[in-house]
Order: structure tokens, then C-alpha cells, then sequence
């Protein structure tokens, strides 16, 4: 369909601007963006992506515009270069310059200055920006426009808010638009729109949901999707074993809400925990006490997200999958044999685990397997497939009828068909199950080469498939019994935060499909469907004996056919990721791409595939909708949509209730504009008349004896790297000039004597286990006569060292200081540093808006630090202060040394010489020998009491071993 040309409500470039807005709501939503600024909020898969890009087109073909786009990612820079690019050559203009993304390991500063002054559009990371804007490398009053990607994000204290903060404050004219697919993040809280508009400095909401009038008849009319809902009942096992999970669930939430009757749990029902935001919302109520929460409640906390996991997994994974899941989970929450501790997780002395575990290993097999090794009679392998897979094998032999007897299409739609999945796994399984659902029938007799007719009339099976995994699981079964009295420990760990251990799933590769399928098969990347050893579990059945396993993997020998089909393929890949070495052209009659819903990027895979069938095989409410305006922006294409779900299951469920939240999040939201008189925004001119005034009045001179009027505003001197924190934010909203630089020494400089390093208690426990904090605290001492240990926490947890302390056990104190002091706790580790540093001050901070407050009052009375002056401590040739009030500027380096090179190469093997320490050596002495009879407090003076004792302690061995 071509473009529509829309004018400029604002301006009129030249030449036109061509637009890709077919839809009505479409350009309504683009025209009140145009005419002025606001926040856009659309339902999931109404094409947020197309919407930008064409409003950022109209700016680039207008020339001579500067526009920042703002919390795009990777992918997203990606979508928007491809659309502004096609755009450019649609509208034959020679100003669109298209994006240009900057990113910190790719552009330097001068570079990205050069490009600041020739214009565009540019997309860069809001760590980048804030600097640049701080450092005046892109000065705000030369921007056109700032667009915002993700608004609801943006809180008080996120670089995003800062960004604009800092553009509205020394930019009045300038337009911004903010934009968002995601309403339920705007429906938490007291008046979160308003919040979210004051944080952006906008006034105007445009809401746009799914029931919106305009939507509704643009997607609606005549061009209607063409949808087939297909309801699969589950196998009665599955029911079993969903009825049984959910039961767990319950019984977990009524355990939890008994031992935390304090807390607000209206949330805290059945329906919540199906939904990832579940652990989200318990963990924000249990953070502020979780140092005094019991061990039951954080194992509680920890089994519904497992519990959820494997309700997943049951409707994903197939049967052998499953019960190797499950297997993994029994061993990790089974203490090891002989153990004493009985720390089982409660639902699984439930009777509903006993039904799930055995449920699940009868869809795999049968039978008992007894206590001799040699006995295995009665064993049998079932493998249930998934009701699922007959269905979609049903869907494809009725469209492969369809395009037999109808082969040219009527309209401008390919022969492709889609398979939409919800992982990559999936994707795999699928592919796999589609290149061998013949493979019974082929080994049976019948074969394609005849009659393509016949390969139509074969039964599909996945017999062949799920042999294959039962021989795998069975060889994995020897394996996993040795690694299994592992897992416990790490999932205790895991409850009590103090591991990363998660669920995963190990991906593979595979190969192409087997030449006797009449249609090739692509998939959407490489994933595996084998779960690895980790949180992944299975059951684990009592009496397995070597013999016993042995016996079923004889009776699972594969075939002749399979070894040869086996041979060919590498079964379940997509045959186009070894295309360096194998190259096809592929029929778009004769495709089958099996792809995972990868949101805004399904906009574009529609639009190059142009499919005649879609497969929906897992229900996803962004794609329907992705589907109905691909429908109704093409009046030449016909769609039909194969929508499969399993009647009354979790997925059924969890469809309804995301499809339900949006709707009360955008009922809510139209609520509360209703009811916003006025939305006020910042005064962004700066501080009030009255903080102007007593910001005039210096008390800074002769120890506040006497006043000096002044204007200037106090200046802190911050890390680039610490614009990843919210603390530079909070600063800049105190009216302090935030200066950033490259530190070596200290994250933040206050004065020319104070100094301060800030430290997260997650960065506290890392700088004391590999040493950093000691260097760090020393190089300090070198260069100010104050420096600082500033330790945040969290604002929404607990101010508390107590849930950290296991986190550091294990942590050598030598390995941390370097002292071969002993302690192994997080609190003994602060106490031998302020041993060795007694001078160091230590501050505590519950939250950064403290933190904030306590760099206000520390400054108070105190001269401006010197940015340069900062910048040169710590890099060789620098100006140094120590302790002792030794200074060394530049001037102090001797042109000649005295010291050759293979005396510096000598002296660098010498344990806590670094580069900054050989250069003082060798300024202060002639060679090795007066470097090794120093004195240990001469040495001290020079390069710190630390690395002199290691120096003297290596020379003084040295002549003791002689």
C-alpha cells in the first residue's frame, strides 16, 4: 500500500513528507503529537515503533535539526534505522540523514561534538547523554527535540528524568514526546500519571487502548483477520498435574500470608501468583524486614516462582522434558543422604507433589522398577505426546490441502506459514517434532517419492522424536547422580539470596530438514529443549539400578531408519544458521518459519513474510493485534490466524487476565485524566527568589567570620561511572553543579581535602574480596587529607547489614586486605580496615536521598574542588597529598633516571609495586639496592604503610633465604 502524504501541522518541508500511517487512529495520534507535546500511551502491537518513526522522519526531512532519542535499545535502534532509512527513499528527500546511534566504546569526544554540530538524529545511551549535557559537549539550547522511548520507566531519580531535566531547564522551546505500550506500570501507586507527566515536564496524556473508538473502527471494518479459535483439551495426566501444582500454590500462600500477618496481602491470592509480578510484589512488601524473616517465609517466597515455573513447563516442555525438570527440582530440595537438616521446601510433603511426581513419570513410562538389578519386567515406555502436536499437524495437512488444490493465491499474500511461539525452546521442539512426525510411517513402508498424495494421508506421530529423548534422559540419569548431592546446597543458598542460581535451559544447534518433507522447515534461532542440570528438576524414582536402565535403553535401540535419518540431519535447527557453508534460495510457497513472539520486531517480520496462514501455538494478545493492523494496513493480503490454546488451563487463564489488567490500567488511567484539572510542572528556571538570595551569602571566608556575597553555586566533581547510580540526580535537583570527570582516585570530590568513595553493600562485599576497597582507600589517603567510605543501601530495604553477612562468608580477610588478617563476616571486615586506615571516616546512608542531604551539609563552608586538580590525582605526574604533606607535582619527575629498564622490569615483580608506585622509586632513588635498604618508614611516607611493608617484607626474605 503506499504511503499517505501528511503535512507538517507546525512547518512545511520540502519536499513532502511521506508518511507509512494507513491506519486512522494511526495518523490522529501522529497529527496531535505534531500540533503539541504529550505522553503516548497505546496498547501492546498498535505499532508504537511505526508511530515514532514517522514522527522522527518528519523532523529529519525538514533538515537542520538536532532531535535525542532517549531509552531506545539495541533492538529498537535496529527497528527505527530500517524504517527512517525506507522512508528516506520513499520521500526522495535529500536532507533525511537517518539515525545515528553513539554508543561509549565507539565514539570518542571529540567525534560525537562534530556530529552534535552537524545535526540529526541520534539515539545515545542515557549514560552518555547526561554527560555530555553536563560537560557541555551538547548544549541544550541547541536541540530541536527530545523524543522518549519506555516513559514508564521514568521515575524521580532515573537518568531519563535527569536527561530531561537538564533540557528543559536551558530549553523552553524545544519539543518532547514521551511514548509507552505498557499502561499497568502507570495504575500503581497515588496518581502515577500525574507522576509520570510531572517527571517528564508534560502536561497532556494521549491514551489510545485496544477499546479505544478510533482503534476499534480502524481494525474492525471490512479488513477484519480472518481468526480460527482452536480450544485443545489436555490429556487427563495434565490435568492431573496442573490441579496438583495449583494446589501447592495455595497451600503456599496460605502458609506465607500466616507468618506475615502484617503486611498488606489483598494481592496475595491464586490468581497473582500465575503472573511473574507476583514475586515482584512480595518481595517489595518483605524487603524492609527481610533480615528478620524466617527461613520458612523465604523458602515460601522461592516455591511459588518454582511452582509457576513448572506449570510452565508443563505446557511447553514434553513429557520426557518435564520429568527431567522435575527430577533436577526433587534433588535440589532432598538434603544429601545422612544429613540431618530438614530444610525440605513444605509443598512437598503435600499429597498433590507425591500426584504431581508420579503423574509425571507415568506419562514417560511405567511400570516399577524393582530391587534386584538384573529384574526389569513390567517396564514400558508410554510417551505421551502433547495434545498440541496432533493439532498442529491437523492445521498444516489442511493448509498443505489448500495450497494443493488452490496453488496460486488471490491476492498479495506468500504461500509462508508462521508458527508463532513463546520461546526459543519451543521453537526447537517444534522444528524437531516437524522434520521427523513422519518418520514412523517411512520406516513402516511408505514413502514419498511416489505420490506426494500419500505423504498428505500419513499419520503423524512423535513416536520417533520421543524415543530420541528417553534414550537421552536415560543416559543422563547415570550422570546427574553424581552432581545431584550438589544442588541442595546451592538452593539453600539460593532462598537465602545468597546465589545467583536460577531455572535455565541449555541451548543447542542442529541441522536441516530431511529431504522426504515437501516443505522445509526454518526456525527462529538456535535453542534447546533439553533442560540443563541447574534448578531444571525431574523425580527421582525409587530403585533405579543400572541394569534396570540398561534394559529399557535396549528396548529404545534405535532403528536402522532412525541411525540413517540421525545421520543426515541434525534434527530440530534452523537450516539457515550454517549459511557461510550451505546456500539456498528458498520458495515463500514452500516455507515454514517457526518463530518466537519478539515484540515490536513481529511488525517487521509480518511486513518482509507477508504470510497467508499464522499458527499461533501459545495465545499472545500484542500479536493478535499485530495481526489485525497488518490486516487492515493491507487491503490486498489475506490473513487466517490458527489461535491454539488449552481449554481451562493456567494459559488460558494468564491470556485472560494480561488481556483484563490492560484494560482495568487503561480504565484507570482515562479515570484519572478525567480528574486532572491542571497537571503543573517544575519551575525549570532553577531555585526559588529565596534560595537565590540566601545562596548569595558566603560564609566560606575566615571560617564564617565574616560574609561574602556570592552567586555561585556549589560544584561537586562525580565519576563518569557514577551516573549508573541515582545519587548524581539527586545532587543536580539540590541545586549543585554536577561536574563529571574521569576519577582515578574516588567517586566523588566535594572539596580540595574531601573526598568520597560510595559504595553499594553489594559493591562493599566485592571491593573486600578481591582488595579493591584497600587501594582504593589507600590511593585516597595519598591525594586528600579527608577522604571518606560513604556506604548506600537501598531506600526500599533495610538499613542493615544482617542480610548481607552471609554473603561474605568464605571471604578471607588476607584476600580483602591483603594483611593475612583473619574474619570472615562483612562487619569484622569494616572494622580491620578502619584498623589499618584509623583516619578513614566512615559514613552511613539508608538511601541516596540521604546520601543526597549528607553531601549538602558537608560541603557547607568548604571552597569548590579544583575539576582538573581531580582529574590529575592518581595519573602518573599528577599532584599528590599525602598523609605525611609530602606533595609532588609534574615539575617533581627528573627528566633523566637513573634507573634502566631492566631495573623497572626488576623492581615491577616486587609484590605491591604497581606503576604509580615504580614511578615515585624512581624518582626518590638511584637504583634496586636503595630501594631495597630503605627504611620501612621512609618507604611509608612515599608510597603508603601498606605496600612499604610488602616491599620491605620481600627484600628482608629475599636476604633471609640467601
Amino acid at each position: 500500500m503506499p504511503p499517505s502524504a501528511l503535512p507538517d501541522p507546525s512547518e512545511t518541508p520540502s519536499p513532502p513528507v511521506r508518511l507509512t500511517l494507513p491506519l486512522d487512529f494511526q495518523q490522529e495520534i501522529f497529527h496531535s503529537l505534531r500540533s503539541e507535546d504529550g505522553l503516548v500511551v497505546v496498547a501492546r502491537g498498535l505499532g508504537l515503533l511505526r508511530l515514532v518513526a514517522n514522527l522522527l522522519h518528519s523532523y529529519d526531512a525538514a533538515g537542520n535539526n538536532l532531535i535525542l532519542l532517549v531509552g531506545a535499545d539495541d533492538r529498537e535502534n535496529g527497528w527505527l534505522g530500517e524504517a527512517l532509512a525506507e522512508q528516506a527513499v520513499v520521500s526522495g528527500s535529500s536532507r533525511c540523514r537517518g539515525l545515528q546511534v553513539i554508543k561509549t566504546d565507539v565514539m570518542s569526544v571529540g567525534a560525537r561534538e562534530k556530529m552534535y554540530a552537524g545535526g540529526g538524529i541520534f539515539s545515545i545511551t542515557s549514560r552518555i547523554m547526561i554527560v555530555d549535557l553536563l560537560s557541555g559537549l551538547l548544549d541544550p539550547a541547541t536541540v530541536t527535540g527530545m523524543v522518549v522511548l519506555h516513559a514508564e520507566r521514568v521515575n524521580t531519580t532515573s537518568l531519563e528524568a535527569f536527561i530531561v531535566r537538564i533540557y528543559r531547564q536551558k530549553n523552553k522551546a524545544g519539543f518532547l514526546k514521551a511514548f509507552s505500550d505498557q499502561p499497568e506500570p502507570f495504575a500503581g501507586g497515588f496518581a502515577p500519571l500525574t507522576t509520570i507527566l510531572r517527571n517528564l515536564f508534560l502536561r497532556k496524556p494521549i491514551l489510545y487502548p485496544r477499546f479505544h473508538v478510533t482503534v476499534a473502527k480502524s481494525l474492525e471494518g471490512k479488513r477484519k483477520a480472518e481468526v480460527i479459535e482452536l480450544e485443545v483439551p489436555m490429556s487427563d495426566a495434565m490435568k492431573d498435574i496442573q490441579n496438583a501444582i495449583l494446589e501447592c500454590v495455595e497451600v503456599s500462600i496460605t502458609e506465607l500470608k500466616k507468618g506475615n500477618t502484617g503486611l498488606e496481602m489483598d494481592d496475595w491470592n491464586l490468581d497473582s501468583a500465575l503472573h511473574r509480578s507476583f514475586d515482584t510484589i512480595v518481595r517489595r512488601q518483605l524487603d524492609p524486614v527481610w533480615h528478620r524473616t524466617s527461613f520458612r517465609t523465604k523458602q515460601i517466597v522461592r516455591d511459588l516462582s518454582l511452582l509457576r515455573t513448572i506449570l510452565h513447563s508443563l505446557l511447553v516442555h514434553d513429557a520426557v522434558a518435564f520429568n527431567q525438570y522435575l527430577d533436577t527440582v526433587l534433588a535440589a530440595s532432598s538434603p544429601p543422604p545422612g544429613s540431618t537438616r530438614q530444610n525440605q521446601s513444605p509443598w512437598l510433603f503435600l499429597d498433590a507433589a507425591q500426584t504431581l511426581f508420579q503423574t509425571a513419570k507415568r506419562r514417560v513410562y511405567t511400570g516399577k522398577l524393582g530391587d534386584d538389578s538384573t529384574e526389569a519386567d513390567g517396564l514400558n515406555a508410554v510417551l505421551e505426546e502433547l495434545p498440541k502436536w496432533a493439532l498442529l499437524a491437523e492445521i498444516l495437512e489442511e493448509i498443505e490441502r489448500d495450497v494443493y488444490f488452490n496453488p496460486q493465491a488471490q491476492d498479495g499474500s506468500s504461500g509462508t506459514i508462521l508458527i508463532m511461539c513463546g520461546d526459543q525452546d519451543t521453537c526447537r521442539q517444534l522444528r524437531e517434532y516437524l522434520q521427523t512426525m513422519y518418520a514412523e510411517d517411512d520406516e513402516s513402508g511408505n514413502t514419498s517419492s511416489e505420490d506426494e498424495v500419500i505423504e498428505i494421508e500419513r499419520k503423524p506421530s512423535a513416536k520417533f522424536m520421543m524415543r530420541r529423548k528417553l534414550r537421552r534422559y536415560l543416559k543422563w540419569k547415570n550422570d546427574f547422580a553424581q552432581v545431584s548431592s550438589n544442588l541442595f546446597t546451592e538452593n539453600q543458598k539460593a532462598i537465602n539470596g545468597t546465589s545467583k542460581y536460577t531455572n535455565g535451559q541449555q541451548q543447542g544447534r542442529g541441522g536441516r530438514a530431511p529431504p522426504n518433507k515437501r516443505r522445509r522447515v526454518r526456525g527462529g534461532g538456535m535453542a534447546g529443549v533439553q533442560p540443563t542440570r541447574g534448578a531444571n528438576g525431574s523425580i527421582s524414582i525409587a530403585g533405579d539400578k543400572d541394569a534396570h536402565i540398561q534394559a529399557l535403553m535396549a528396548e529404545l535401540a534405535p532403528t536402522s531408519l532412525e541411525d540413517s535419518a540421525t545421520s543426515k540431519i541434525d534434527i530440530g535447527a534452523d537450516p539457515l544458521d550454517d549459511m557461510e557453508d550451505y546456500y539456498q534460495l528458498y520458495s515463500m510457497r514452500d516455507l515454514v518459519l517457526v518463530h518466537p513472539y519478539d515484540g515490536d520486531m513481529d511488525d517487521h517480520l509480518l511486513d518482509e513474510l507477508k504470510p497467508r496462514h499464522v499458527i499461533m501455538y501459545e495465545p499472545d494478545a500484542a500479536f493478535i493485534r499485530r495481526i489485525e493492523v497488518y490486516r487492515s494496513s493491507h487491503s490486498s493480503r489475506q490473513v487466517r490466524v490458527y489461535f491454539m490454546y488449552y481449554g481451562g488451563s493456567v494459559e488460558e487463564q494468564r491470556y485472560l487476565s494480561a488481556v483484563r489488567r490492560e484494560k482495568d490500567a487503561f480504565t484507570k488511567l482515562i479515570r484519572e485524566r478525567g480528574n486532572m484539572a491542571v497537571t503543573l510542572t517544575h519551575d525549570t528556571s532553577g531555585e526559588d527568589a529565596q534560595e537565590a538570595f540566601l545562596r548569595t551569602v558566603n560564609t566560606r571566608i575566615a571560617g564564617g567570620g565574616r560574609l561574602a556575597a556570592t552567586s555561585e553555586p556549589p560544584r561537586v566533581v562525580v565519576d563518569v561511572r557514577e551516573f549508573r547510580s541515582s545519587l548524581p540526580s539527586l545532587l543536580h535537583g539540590r541545586q549543585m553543579v554536577v561536574v563529571p570527570c574521569m576519577l582515578t582516585v574516588g567517586d566523588y570530590v566535594l572539596s580540595p581535602t574531601i573526598c568520597v568513595e560510595r559504595k553499594s553493600v553489594k559493591d562493599l562485599i566485592s571491593s573486600f574480596a578481591d582488595g579493591r576497597l584497600y587501594q582504593q582507600a589507600e590511593s585516597m589517603f595519598q591525594h586528600y587529607a579527608s577522604p571518606m567510605l560513604l556506604i548506600e543501601f537501598d531506600a526500599q530495604k533495610a538499613f542493615t547489614l544482617e542480610p548481607f553477612a552471609d554473603l561474605s562468608n568464605g571471604l578471607s580477610s588476607s584476600t580483602a586486605l591483603g594483611a593475612g588478617a583473619q574474619g570472615t563476616d562483612l562487619q569484622g571486615k569494616l572494622v580491620l580496615l578502619t584498623l589499618a586506615f584509623p583516619k578513614l571516616r566512615i559514613i552511613w546512608s539508608s538511601s541516596p536521598y540521604q546520601t543526597a542531604e549528607i553531601v549538602e551539609e558537608l560541603k557547607r563552608n568548604q571552597p569548590e574542588p579544583d575539576p582538573m586538580r581531580a582529574v590529575l590525582a592518581g595519573l602518573d605526574g599528577g599532584a599528590t597529598e599525602g598523609i605525611e604533606g609530602h606533595a609532588a607535582g609534574p615539575g617533581d619527575i627528573p627528566m633523566q633516571s637513573a634507573f634502566s629498564q631492566t631495573a623497572r622490569d626488576m623492581l615491577r615483580t616486587v609484590p605491591g609495586v604497581d606503576n604509580k608506585v615504580l614511578e615515585r622509586l624512581v624518582i626518590e632513588y638511584e637504583n634496586v639496592m636503595d630501594v631495597a635498604n630503605a627504611e620501612e618508614e621512609e618507604l611509608a611516607g612515599l608510597i603508603g604503610r601498606e605496600k612499604a611493608r610488602q616491599i620491605k617484607g620481600f627484600f628482608e626474605r629475599v636476604v633471609w633465604d640467601e
